[in-house]
């Protein structure tokens, strides 16, 4: 998975961490959560503050 794959991440991290509530979760944190999965493999620099949005309004989402 790369950044760009909010959709994707969001399902892997709502499956691998149920007891998280996507809502309270800060930046810092779910950027480190994305780049533990397993599936990841990209370059943690690509990242900035509207995919981590994405991937958190993603996973809100899925929570619902």
């Amino acid at each position: 998975m790369k950044w760009t794959d909010s959709l994707d991440i969001a399902i892997e991290l709502y499956d691998s961490n149920p007891d998280i509530d996507p809502k309270t979760i800060n930046f810092v944190d779910l950027r480190n959560m994305v780049m533990a999965l397993e599936e990841f493999s990209d370059d943690p620099n690509r990242c900035g503050e509207r995919i981590l949005e994405a991937i958190q309004m993603a996973w809100i989402e899925e929570a619902e």
